[in-house]
């Protein structure tokens, strides 16, 4: 008796399942991701579309003596470390001498790449890192209870941060404060900002203001007048600018029982000499007023 070999089932099938797995050889190969890159660049938005918002360390203030890291794709001769010069210049391949100190890191990165494409580079990739920071450090005056030289840390510091730092502002300082930039090597002038403090406590003012090295922040002394008579709390005041002859009198804790609000004036100087006015309660308040509350008639 001879036996016949019979086929196994898997053998029948193999050559039907072959096309469907090479098939799908190719789809499992693209769906694999590529490698990453050692360098994201940055792609330009669509039509239509935001831009993505720049990142805090480009907000950097270049000072002098910083030591940058300047990165063009693909261009070895460009990429290097250059440090900041005194006068606030750096030397490029190409460029030759050019303005840093004052300018953000985004807005050098942007300077750098317009002047390569003028005829340099058709479509450079620039990339700038600060490698290096220079000590850096402001100064806080007028009416804090330990005005210093504050040090810098970090790549930014709030102006609420220093304020503490400096001991914050005491019971005589106004209610602003003013920060004044130096002057950046194209300006002729220091640049100053007045933030109103109560809104900086209660962070609706001054997130905005970035601390450059070589800032001055000061604090005046307060501006004050005077609420005297028919009050109940007589005494000296803190001035505020806009400030009413109403909200003055909430400030001295409101009428007396004999203080009459049809009965106010105001001592004010005019002209060099003491004048004294009559006052309704919408008038604004000046630095220096006294504020006389009279009595009621019955």
């Amino acid at each position: 008796m001879r036996f016949v070999a019979i086929p196994t089932l898997w053998m029948l099938l193999a050559p039907a399942a072959a096309p469907a797995a090479w098939a799908q050889q190719p789809s499992q190969r693209q769906q694999q991701p590529g490698p990453t890159p050692d360098v994201a660049l940055p792609k330009p938005a669509a039509p239509g579309q935001q831009a993505a918002p720049i990142a805090v360390g480009d907000q950097y203030v270049i000072g002098p003596q910083d030591t940058l890291m300047i990165t063009v794709i693909d261009e070895s001769d460009l990429t290097a470390k250059y440090r900041v010069d005194t006068d606030g210049s750096i030397t490029l391949p190409y460029l030759g001498r050019m303005p840093a100190a004052g300018l953000s890191v985004e807005e050098l990165r942007k300077r750098i790449t317009t002047g390569l494409q003028n005829g340099w580079i058709r479509n450079p990739q620039v990339l700038v890192g600060i490698e290096q920071y220079k000590a850096r450090s402001v100064v806080v005056t007028g009416a804090v209870r330990a005005p210093q030289k504050v040090t810098l840390t970090g790549l930014t510091m709030t102006l609420l941060e220093a304020l503490a730092l400096a001991g914050s502002p005491t019971s005589e300082a106004a209610n602003e404060v003013i920060v004044v930039h130096p002057a950046k090597p194209y300006e002729k002038e220091p640049q100053a900002i007045t933030v109103n403090r109560k809104d900086l406590e209660l962070g609706k003012a001054g997130m905005d203001v970035v601390l450059q090295d070589g800032d001055i922040i000061n604090v005046p002394v307060a501006k004050k007048f005077w609420v005297s008579g028919y009050v109940k709390n007589q005494g000296a005041y803190v001035y505020d600018s806009g400030m009413t002859v109403a909200q003055a009198l909430i400030l001295a804790g409101g009428l007396s029982e004999r203080g009459s609000d049809r009965r106010v004036t105001i001592k004010r100087e005019i002209k060099g000499k003491i004048a004294e006015v009559s006052a309704r309660l919408e008038d604004k308040v000046q630095p220096n007023d006294e504020i006389v509350v009279g009595s009621r008639l019955f």
